[in-house]
């Protein structure tokens, strides 16, 4: 999965988000609205983690994602 697939499906993407990390609030999802940089910025923030810290993490969730986004069941 690349980020692209992330942004441009960020609203099926905010609940795996706010899975993995739950201390992100809802306000702070809207503005990260997709944007990688901005995710690893607010987890280094909530967690007090280094950036390469929160990349890793990044790349674990992309790892878990990679199927692409959740699927709704409508």
């Amino acid at each position: 999965m690349n980020w692209d697939q992330v942004e441009g499906n960020w609203k099926q993407f905010k609940g795996n988000v706010k899975e993995q990390w739950g201390k992100l609030t809802d306000d702070q999802l809207d503005v990260i609205a997709g944007k990688r940089d901005q995710l690893a910025g607010k987890i280094q923030e909530a967690y007090g983690v280094t950036k390469d810290e929160a990349e890793k993490q990044i790349k674990s969730f992309e790892e878990t994602n990679k199927d692409g986004p959740p699927k709704s069941s409508s």
